[in-house]
């Protein structure tokens, strides 16, 4: 029997109906379907699996940190009795530590790993320097940065060593990102400031700076609220604001972090100090689209952080944080 026209009509909606029901629920469930394990950094240190489950935790505050590929954790740790100028430790998942380097000064505001299994780190205090020391804490490299010196806690935070073996230094006060080389001979500038702000009254300081694909950086501003991204001549060609968010998530974001696949992540340090539900760590693709948010319901926020997996899958390369 054919069916009548009004039959294959009802029929052709019924289709688009379903094939529309069918895309929605698959949008949607690739969006739930994002997970992420992770190290978090802050006044509270630990690592949660892809579920939001603590799988590890560590009872000292901490600035700055990474898993290894030997499993081990290695954190700059903030000061206290045993290490009143901070310190670069490498602890075991049973709480076995290794001291890598002692703080001399105010605070020991970083550490990472190099490709040569060095480590590069960043003193605070009156002479504030950029260390790369060996496993033994034999200085590699050692040159002093060049910023302000009056708020020794606001001279710098995540200096990183490239992988032209120069380091970025990212100076607070100074709103600036400044490229070294290894005798401390500054390359490139990037002034963080905001256009047509000259008495800087937006603070925008940075905090975190990521050189990544085609030699642009990410640059995190944290009391600007503004995450922006430099071409290698200083141009900012992208930045999100709490503008291009659903709420005002951007609260003091400190750490960030470029996934493989392009997306950034970043953390909202104070974000939970008005509200415990706000997202403390924020994805967000190119088109500034969010694409997955971490929340815990804690006042506490994260200061720096390293995504270890998505959906389970750990990710390739060294991290870019």
């Amino acid at each position: 029997m054919i069916p009548s026209a009004s039959t294959r009509s009802t029929l052709t909606m019924l289709q688009v109906f379903s094939v529309g029901v069918m895309l929605f629920l698959t949008s949607h469930a690739t969006a739930e379907e994002i997970t992420h394990g992770f190290l978090a950094c802050g006044q509270k240190t630990y690592i949660v699996d892809g579920s939001g489950k603590k799988i590890w935790t560590y009872p000292t505050s901490t600035r700055d940190g990474y898993v290894l590929p030997n499993g081990n954790i290695l954190l700059a740790v903030n000061k206290s009795k045993l290490y009143p100028g901070g310190a670069a430790i490498e602890v075991t998942r049973d709480g076995q530590e290794t001291l890598i380097w002692k703080g001399t000064q105010s605070e020991v505001n970083s550490v990472q790993p190099t490709a040569d299994n060095s480590y590069v780190l960043t003193e605070a205090g009156p002479n504030p320097r950029l260390l790369e020391v060996n496993r033994s804490g034999k200085i590699l490299v050692e040159f002093p940065l060049q910023c302000q010196k009056q708020n020794h806690h606001m001279e710098t935070r995540m200096a990183r060593k490239l992988a032209d073996g120069t380091y970025l230094a990212p100076h607070l006060l100074d709103f600036a990102v400044k490229n070294y080389d290894s005798d401390g001979k500054v390359l490139n500038v990037f002034d963080t400031t905001v256009p047509g702000d000259p008495d800087h009254k937006t603070h925008s300081w940075p905090f975190t700076a990521i050189r990544h694909q085609k030699n642009r950086t990410l640059v995190n501003c944290t009391h600007g609220n503004r995450v922006v991204e430099f071409d290698e001549k200083g141009k900012v060609v992208w930045q999100l604001t709490n503008e291009d968010l659903p709420g005002d998530w951007l609260q003091d974001p400190c750490g960030a972090q470029v996934l493989p696949n392009g997306n950034f992540v970043i953390t909202s340090y104070a974000g939970g100090r008005k509200d415990p539900n706000a997202p403390k760590l924020i994805e967000v693709n190119r088109n500034k689209e969010v694409v997955w948010t971490y929340k815990n319901g804690e006042k506490v926020g994260i200061h720096h952080f390293q995504i270890l997996d998505t959906n389970g899958n750990k990710l390739s390369g060294p991290p870019l944080k």
